[in-house]
C-alpha cells in the first residue's frame, strides 16, 4: 500500500510539476525563476555526487545475491532475463532510429537543449559538490566487489553492502524522488521561458504513444516464444497475467506485485517451486518494459537536441543498461535513477536531458513496470519447461535467492 500511495501521489505531483512549470514560465518574473533554477543547479550536482554511490550500493549486493545458492539455475534464469531486457532495448532501438525520421518530423535540433548553461537566465548561485569516484569507476567496483563476495564464505561484507543498499534506497525514496517535482518543475520552467516547451511537450506525446504500442508489441514476442517452448497458446497465457499487469498499473512496483504474479504464473501451468524461485528473481533483473522506455525517450531527447547518434555506441550503451537495470531500487522511478549514470557517462545527457528523462518516465512508469512483470511470466513458463525431463516431471528446482 506504501508504494502504490507513492506511485500515485509521485505521478499526480509530477505531472502537476509539468503543467504548473509550462504555464507559470509565461508569467514568472526573472528573479524568481532564478530561485528555482539556483535549486536546479544544487539538486543536479547532489544527483551528481549520489549517483556513484548509488550503483556501488545497489549493484554490488544485488551481484552478490545472484550469486547465492542458485546454482546453474540461476545463471540460465538471470541470462534469459538479460537477454530479453536487452531485446526490448535493441528492438526500441531499431524502431526509434526508423520511425523517428517521419514520426518527430521537423521537431529536431532544438537550440541550447544540450546546452543549458549557455541560456541567459540561471541561478543566484552554484555549490560543486564532486562525486567520490566516475562512473565507470562505480561500475567496474561494483561489479568486482559483488563477483568477490559471491567467493567469500563469511557475510560480514555481504552484510554490510546489504546495508549500504538499504541506506542508498532510503535516500533516493526520502530525499530524491519527494524533490523530484520540484527540479522538473524547474526544469519545465526554463524550457518554456527559452521558447522550448512546445516543440518539446509534442514530440513527447508522440513518443508514449510509440511506447504504448511498443509494449503489446514486446509482450507479444515473449509469449509467442514462451509458447513455443511450452507448446502452449500465447494468448491464453497472456490473458492469464492480466491480473498482474493490472495491479503493477497501480502500484509501480515489480516487488509489490510479486504475490499477483506468482499467482499468474502458476495458473499458466508452472510449478509453485520454480515459480517461487523465477518470479521474485525476474522481479530485480528482468526490465524488458523500462529498457524499452529508456531506448525510446532517450533517442527522442537525442534527435531533438541535435545530438548525434553513433549506432554502435548506442548498442554498447544498451548492453551496458541491461547490467544497470539490476540495480533498480524497488521505487517508482527506480529505473530511471539508477540509468542516469549510464546516460551521462554514455550518452552526454546533461542537467536538462536528465530532468526530461526523468519526468517523462515517472510520468508512464506503470506502463513500464506492467511490462516488466508480465514477461516475468513468460521467463517463468519457459523455465518450468526447462527444468522438467522428458518424463515431464520437474528435476530439482532450485530454492529462492536471498534478497
Amino acid at each position: 500500500m506504501r508504494l502504490r500511495s507513492l506511485s500515485r501521489n509521485l505521478l499526480v505531483r509530477v505531472l502537476l510539476a509539468i503543467v504548473l512549470g509550462s504555464a507559470l514560465g509565461l508569467v514568472l518574473p526573472d528573479w524568481l525563476a532564478r530561485v528555482f533554477l539556483t535549486f536546479n543547479g544544487i539538486f543536479s550536482q547532489f544527483l551528481g555526487f549520489l549517483i556513484p554511490l548509488i550503483i556501488v550500493g545497489l549493484v554490488t549486493p544485488a551481484i552478490a545475491d545472484l550469486g547465492r545458492g542458485a546454482g546453474k539455475w540461476l545463471a540460465v534464469t538471470a541470462a534469459v532475463a538479460y537477454g530479453s531486457t536487452v531485446f526490448a532495448g535493441l528492438l526500441a532501438f531499431a524502431v526509434a532510429t526508423t520511425s523517428y525520421p517521419w514520426l518527430l518530423g521537423d521537431k529536431t535540433a532544438v537550440n541550447g537543449l544540450e546546452n543549458p548553461e549557455d541560456h541567459a537566465l540561471g541561478g543566484y548561485f552554484e555549490i560543486t559538490m564532486p562525486p567520490v569516484f566516475d562512473v565507470m569507476t562505480a561500475l567496474v567496483l561494483a561489479f568486482c566487489l559483488g563477483v568477490g563476495i559471491t567467493f567469500v564464505r563469511g557475510t560480514t561484507l555481504h552484510s554490510g553492502f546489504a546495508e549500504l543498499r538499504t541506506i542508498v534506497m532510503r535516500t533516493v525514496e526520502k530525499v530524491i524522488i519527494p524533490l523530484l517535482p520540484l527540479y522538473i518543475f524547474g526544469m519545465f520552467m526554463s524550457l518554456t521561458m527559452n521558447g522550448q516547451i512546445a516543440v518539446v511537450i509534442t514530440t513527447f506525446l508522440r513518443v508514449v504513444v510509440l511506447a504504448f504500442i511498443m509494449t503489446v508489441v514486446i509482450l507479444l514476442i515473449q509469449y509467442c516464444i514462451a509458447g513455443a517452448v511450452t507448446r502452449a497458446n500465447p494468448l491464453v497465457m497472456l490473458k492469464n497475467m492480466l491480473p498482474a499487469y493490472a495491479t503493477a498499473l497501480g502500484t509501480a512496483s515489480s516487488a509489490a506485485t510479486i504475490p499477483v504474479t506468482l499467482a499468474c504464473a502458476r495458473r499458466n501451468g508452472v510449478d509453485e517451486r520454480v515459480a517461487g524461485f523465477t518470479i521474485p528473481l525476474c522481479a530485480t533483473i528482468h526490465l524488458s518494459g523500462s529498457t524499452m522506455k529508456i531506448v525510446l525517450f532517450s533517442t527522442a531527447i537525442m534527435t531533438i537536441s541535435g545530438m548525434p547518434i553513433d549506432p554502435w555506441q548506442y548498442i554498447g550503451f544498451i548492453f551496458l543498461l541491461g547490467v544497470t537495470m539490476v540495480a533498480a531500487p524497488g521505487v517508482p522511478g527506480g529505473a530511471i535513477m539508477a540509468a542516469v549514470a549510464i546516460l551521462q557517462s554514455q550518452l552526454g545527457f546533461d542537467e536538462t536531458a536528465v530532468g526530461l528523462m526523468i519526468a517523462t518516465y515517472v510520468a508512464i512508469d506503470s506502463f513500464g513496470t506492467a511490462c516488466n512483470v508480465t514477461g516475468d511470466g513468460a521467463i517463468a513458463a519457459i523455465m518450468d519447461k526447462l527444468l522438467r525431463g522428458k518424463n515431464g516431471r520437474l528435476r530439482n528446482a532450485p530454492a529462492a535467492p536471498a534478497r
